[in-house]
């Protein structure tokens, strides 16, 4: 419990945490008012509000990334003459348990996040008059936002550094979906993490295999499962 405490703090004291924060719940705030002024006046979208909050993940992935790459940063928010990493394995010495702790504090920070986001976007919808919010889609929101959060972590932890999943996951998210594109030339596509996650909590997804919300998340997580297995090998095998 002291190492998850430990962890929440240094989370709080990260910039680009708080930063990720504005972008996850700003990002999809701001395209869901667009968006449902424009319904409003043109009849329902059974996604509205649930659509957006796809591109305000980008906040859990700077998160996902940030508290895994911050303990390896030498320059900036945690250098203090040398690699955080160091220090923390000096007050947590269990690889395992200072990873387990990580990746809980990441969780919950998410976990609220992704709420607060999808409560704003779903309050914005019914306000605008574009339509009844269905809230009980939420759960899937949070779920998918924390996948991802984990998902990212799980490849920092690969890579040490944080500039290529950031890159591939953001752009992947916000600008060009690979693996939609992907999914126009095989049905296979459909089972990447990202886009069998959309099925937790978007109906409509043009897709060439209609997971279940169900089998879409268990997808998502047998991908997150092998991703942090694979990162915490990696962790345990190298020096700090």
């Amino acid at each position: 419990m002291r190492a998850y405490r430990g962890e929440l703090r240094k989370l709080a004291s990260l910039p680009s945490v708080w930063a990720a924060v504005a972008v996850g719940v700003l990002l999809p705030a701001a395209f869901t008012f667009l968006n449902a002024k424009a319904a409003a006046r043109r009849g329902g979208n059974v996604d509205l509000g649930f659509q957006e909050l796809a591109f305000g993940v980008v906040g859990a992935i700077i998160l996902g990334v940030v508290a895994v790459s911050s303990e390896y940063t030498t320059e900036g928010e945690n250098a203090g003459g040398g690699r955080q990493i160091t220090t923390s394995l000096t007050v947590v010495p269990s690889r395992w348990r200072s990873l387990i702790a990580k990746l809980a504090a990441v969780s919950t920070v998410v976990a609220g996040l992704a709420a607060v986001s999808s409560t704003i976007n779903l309050t914005t919808v019914e306000a605008l008059g574009a339509g009844a919010s269905d809230f009980g889609r939420l759960p899937g929101v949070v779920l998918y936002w924390v996948l991802t959060a984990l998902l990212a972590s799980g490849l920092t932890l690969l890579t040490r550094n944080g500039i290529l999943p950031l890159t591939v996951l953001i752009l992947n998210t916000s600008v060009v979906t690979v693996t939609y594109l992907l999914s126009k030339l095989t049905p296979l596509a459909a089972f990447f993490p990202d886009l069998a996650g959309f099925r937790l909590f978007i109906k409509r997804v043009d897709l060439p295999v209609q997971l279940s919300p169900v089998t879409g998340g268990l997808v998502m997580t047998a991908w997150v499962a092998a991703l942090l297995a694979a990162g915490f090998l990696v962790f345990r095998g190298r020096d700090a």
